[in-house]
């Protein structure tokens, strides 16, 4: 089970790794993007989304991760694959909408990591 720690308690110094993260994101968006064309440009955007995906997982903390294993938990999985097999052979038509609703919100925990602008919510 991921825990969050305190910064103050972390065993790393400064800076963290969300912020070396960002520094790297922020160097290619600011001095690398504009500086070069083709190929190059798109997997630097590829790069710098890529670290915002992990800057936006990192600012989790594994809560996400916890959020979604109570969610199945509730439902009786103890993950995706035995939640996938009963969808799949009927089980959980009695519970539609309980199913449907923690569905939907792993997706949108997914989508807050990989791809915010996907989602219709305020930060």
């Amino acid at each position: 089970m991921t825990t969050t720690v305190p910064p103050r308690a972390a065993l790393h110094d400064v800076p963290t790794a969300a912020e070396l993260v960002a520094a790297v994101r922020e160097f290619l968006a600011d001095e690398v993007l504009g500086a070069v064309a083709g190929a190059t440009r798109f997997h630097t955007r590829v790069a710098m989304n890529a670290l915002g995906i992990v800057e936006r997982e990192l600012a989790q903390g594994g809560a996400d991760v916890l959020a979604h294993r109570q969610r199945l938990a509730r439902l009786g999985y103890a993950d995706d694959a035995g939640l996938a097999e009963a969808i799949r052979s009927g089980a959980e038509d009695g519970r539609y909408a309980e199913v449907k609703a923690a569905i939907a919100e792993s997706v949108a925990a997914k989508l807050r990591v990989a791809n915010p602008a996907y989602l219709k919510e305020t930060p």
